[in-house]
């Protein structure tokens, strides 16, 4: 029996070509923003975006691996993975991928992330058979060579370096090790130097097999595509490549996480010849299926997330202690992080700590002005919708949405729910998040006594 809301499509009698389930999970209007979702009879899911007015598409596939499934061995292999797939595949060599995509004046990357990683390509829309073709090819057929692995291996220690070069960058990965630990989140998505050296082509192939099954997969287009077109041009893709070597599956269920460890009053410091310190003042937040998490989103903004925010105006505007200072937020399967960023001279850490405490406290125990909150909702509102104005975002939305949540929300439902947050919601989990005793993470060039004295920011 065809599920309610699926629209069943035989392609033939074998078991490879069985039956495949589409559904309309988003209507537009006359067709645009119409997101539809096909389920293969494999595992594949495939999500579409519909925006006829554009000449462009986005065309992605997520997989459902990041750096939280690594054991501490295998540190750094998901994005060690994510390099060695644009190698070479049993069809193209690495410059036959990239001279293909470059060919018609597309782009293609890749990213890792700590739950997710994700491949994708932009052309026109007259190129995304192309871009199809080629980005399937890379996750079906990909040979991770031994001499691929080792070449790589030079390029990744690089990346490393020029992550260790940019405080500003790596103080995150400090942060996350100081709230989450020796746990797969508390350990940096690139890996170490020691674990990179240690990854050989044998291990990396085994992860590659275990985690890039069509059921783990969500391939993700947005532009002005065809849904049924992408459906068959993926499908042929796939079983080309012999993916599909389960006949009927189903997909993997969206990741829900296990209880993550997490600690309050530590404090990290890296010592570095830098001349600014760097500085993360951070507690627990909220896992990202938390349905609070729209009110923090209101406060992460009305507190640090524009010119007008408290932070931005205490530290920067009124005292010129630091030219960048934010707060953000951090959402995972089943836990979240909290965060306050500055930069600053060496001499002023201690005063912009105080600062930045001081209205975290203050806004923990008195919440924010009904102003503060208007302000923050339509600056929200408004970030949303323009961020999603090019067909790169819109693939990244709706896959991201069916690898971690599982379910699609439009647009005006996520303005929606943004602007249904209450005064009373915000000063809710401003009292539960910001009222936690939080951690700190700094690197810079601080002195005995100034280090000494960091314990005092979290206390």
């Amino acid at each position: 029996m065809t599920p309610r809301g699926f629209k069943a499509t035989a392609r033939t009698s074998s078991e490879a070509r069985a039956v495949a389930r589409t559904q309309t999970l988003i209507k537009g209007e006359n067709g645009i923003g119409t997101v539809r979702k096909t389920t293969l009879p494999g595992g594949l899911r495939i999500v579409t975006e519909t925006l006829p007015s554009v000449r462009s598409a986005t065309f992605g596939i997520w997989a459902h691996v990041g750096s939280r499934d690594e054991t501490p061995a295998l540190n750094g292999a998901t994005h060690y993975l994510e390099h060695l797939l644009f190698k070479g595949t049993t069809r193209r060599s690495a410059l036959d991928i990239s001279s293909a995509i470059d060919a018609v004046g597309g782009e293609m990357n890749a990213f890792t992330a700590k739950e997710y990683t994700c491949y994708y390509a932009r052309v026109l829309d007259a190129d995304l058979p192309l871009a199809i073709d080629v980005v399937c090819d890379m996750l079906t057929g990909s040979l991770i060579l031994e001499e691929d692995v080792n070449v790589e291996r030079g390029a990744i220690l690089e990346e490393i370096a020029m992550t260790e070069d940019d405080p500003g960058d790596c103080v995150h990965d400090l942060f996350a090790h100081t709230m989450f630990g020796d746990n797969p989140l508390g350990r940096p998505v690139l890996g170490t130097v020691d674990t990179v050296n240690s990854l050989t082509a044998d291990r990396i192939r085994r992860f590659y097999k275990k985690h890039y099954d069509p059921t783990h997969l969500v391939v993700a287009a947005a532009g002005n595509i065809d849904h049924n077109k992408v459906v068959r041009q993926v499908r042929a893709a796939f079983e080309k490549a012999g993916a599909f070597k389960n006949g009927a599956a189903a997909p993997i269920a969206p990741r829900d996480g296990s209880r993550t460890l997490r600690t309050a009053g530590r404090v990290e410091l890296l010592g570095r010849k830098t001349e600014q310190a760097h500085v993360v003042l951070g507690m627990p937040g909220l896992a990202r299926t938390d349905d609070r998490r729209w009110a923090l989103g209101v406060l992460n903004t009305a507190l640090g997330g524009g010119m007008s925010s408290r932070l931005f105006q205490e530290v920067r505007e009124k005292r010129g202690l630091a030219y960048s200072v934010y707060s953000y937020t951090s959402g995972f399967a089943d836990c979240g992080l909290f965060g306050v960023y500055a930069g600053c001279r060496p001499s002023q850490v201690h005063d912009v700590l105080k600062i930045c405490r001081d209205e975290l406290d203050h806004v923990a125990e008195h919440g924010l002005s009904d102003d503060e909150i208007g302000r923050a909702i339509g600056q929200l509102r408004g970030s949303t919708v323009l961020g999603l104005e090019d067909t790169g975002a819109l693939m990244n939305r709706i896959g991201k949405s069916e690898l971690c949540w599982g379910e699609q929300m439009s647009v005006d439902d996520m303005l929606a729910k943004i602007a249904s947050v209450t005064p009373d919601d915000v000063r809710s989990v401003a009292r539960e998040i910001l009222g936690q005793r939080p951690s700190l993470s700094v690197i810079g060039p601080l002195k005995d006594k100034q280090a000494s004295r960091l314990h005092e920011a979290v206390a």
